[in-house]
């Protein structure tokens, strides 16, 4: 394994700033490297370039100078949303420079071992319940990752006897090499980010990356319930602890009894009306079964959390906590920002953030999770999807849409397709703050008492706005000016 150290003297470009891109920069500086830090867009929109250039570090913005990658360029590393395709990247690829993103850096600086956690959906809120678990146990966590904090930060802070908790990309792991969680997570595969990786097969090989280079030492925790996962748990070399929302397992964690798959009308009752007491369960390999606690004392509501608080236990218990110390924490948990986040009532209707989802199947899953009539406001950028995918929920689950950004049309087809009645397109603008605070006025009008007005795009924020953070934000502040 590489070491910062081992790069003193040697030529090391880092390409995109960011709060990743100025950690790692820092780190190999730090460490002796002739560190080169290249950003195409402009001085101005790069505040971070004062700070790097204080501490000698040289950066170079508004373009991608034809020099950049040389011979003696030793390492690139790259900001995990730059694509391959980007010139400088195939430059090192031509000449055989090594090319990794911020994850495996860490990973070579860590002394903590490392509890990596991904999917296409549930990342953040597995990962911030995770480390919320761990804490209550006294495993002393730090998370980070594609959560927020950088992990070099995070591994250059750690000792041995804490525990990393990442959040980890399709994106990220793309670019790793030698990484090797002691923990490696896996919650789900849906299609998503084929603009980025072109294909199923490069996103999930990406993926997978995540269980690469576990050994028999480590632990793999793999959705059972996911066809995809489960294909993937039959080549791990690592340990497994799967867990499951539709099967009672021989080893794991899951829900006894079972959900009934696809049936969300039973969340809570058979069909004669009989409350069902569905309990959290650990089945150790010796066969002994420890209860958790109710699936319905769990802090937040919905069959996809109830999937992501049996990931994060069982992270939990293979980490070494005793179970009795995970029930506060699982009780306590709040929802994450901008994922089913509660807004507001107003007038009688409740408005919920979930700009996090950004494909078809999030969306889905929030639908489920909430029981009253619902006003959608969807739409963002266009990767290609037809979303019918969508048609069943909206003839099932919504009294309203109000579509916006580049899949407006495709959406509100979709609707018409599945017989919604109330359906309104909110036409494009410069100001794409103006569209969202439209959006949610004309779902409100939409919305009567007792009923939901929920964002939650089926689509990324790109296409109007920095991140789907800002569109969150926006949706809130919205909501609070009605």
């Amino acid at each position: 394994m590489n070491h910062p150290a081992s790069y003193q003297g040697r030529r090391v470009v880092v390409l995109g700033l960011a709060r990743s891109g100025v950690s790692v920069a820092k780190v190999f500086h730090q460490f002796g490297a002739e560190v080169v830090v290249n950003d195409k867009k402009d001085r101005e929109l790069c505040p971070e370039a004062d700070e790097l250039t204080a501490l000698g570090i040289s950066v170079l913005c508004g373009s991608h100078p034809p020099d950049l990658i040389t011979e003696d360029t030793a390492l690139l590393i790259k900001n995990p949303g730059i694509p391959y395709s980007s010139p400088p990247v195939q430059q090192a690829a031509e000449l055989g420079v090594e090319i990794i993103t911020e994850v495996e850096a860490a990973y070579w600086l860590s002394p903590a071992p490392i509890i990596g956690i991904t999917g296409s959906n549930g990342k953040t809120t597995t990962t911030s319940w995770l480390g919320e678990l761990l804490s209550a146990a006294g495993l002393k966590p730090i998370v980070a990752g594609n959560i927020g904090r950088p992990l070099c930060e995070a591994a250059m802070e750690s000792t041995e006897d804490q525990w990393i908790v990442a959040e980890l990309s399709s994106f990220q792991l793309k670019g790793t090499n030698s990484f090797r969680p002691h923990i490696a997570l896996l919650l789900n595969i849906a299609e998503t980010h084929l603009d980025y990786h072109g294909d199923m097969d490069d996103y999930v090989n990406s993926k997978v990356k995540l269980f690469d280079n576990q050994t028999e030492d480590d632990i793999a925790i793999i959705n059972w319930d996911d066809p995809e996962c489960r294909a993937i748990s039959e080549w791990l070399i690592a340990q497994q602890l799967p867990f499951s929302l539709y099967e009672t397992l021989e080893t794991g964690v899951f829900i006894d009894p079972p959900y009934e798959r696809d049936n969300y009308s039973l969340e809570s009752s058979e069909d004669d009306g009989t409350a069902v007491a569905r309990q959290i369960v650990y089945r150790q390999a010796d066969g002994v079964q420890i209860t958790i606690l109710p699936v319905n004392e769990l802090g937040i509501p919905g069959r996809h959390n109830a999937a992501n608080a049996l990931a994060a236990i069982a992270a939990s218990l293979a980490a070494g906590a005793a179970p009795e110390r995970l029930i506060k924490p699982l009780r306590e948990f709040e929802a994450v920002e901008h994922r089913l986040e509660f807004v507001r009532e107003v007038n009688g209707v409740k408005y919920y953030n979930d700009s996090k989802a950004t494909n078809p199947v999030a969306t889905i899953m929030s639908i489920h999770s909430l029981a009253a009539p619902i006003v959608l406001v969807a739409g963002g950028l266009d990767r290609g999807s037809d979303y019918m995918e969508l048609a069943p929920i909206f003839r099932e689950r919504l009294k309203g849409l109000v579509t916006l950004g580049e899949t407006r049309e495709k959406l509100a087809h979709v609707a018409e397709l599945a017989g919604l009645a109330k359906v309104e397109i909110v036409e494009p603008s410069e100001d794409a703050e103006s569209v969202l605070q439209q959006a949610v006025k004309q779902a409100s009008a939409l919305a009567e008492p007792g009923d939901i007005v929920l964002l939650s795009p089926a689509c990324a924020s790109w296409d109007m706005f920095a991140s789907y953070e800002q569109r969150g934000r926006i949706f809130k502040d919205s909501a609070h000016t009605l």
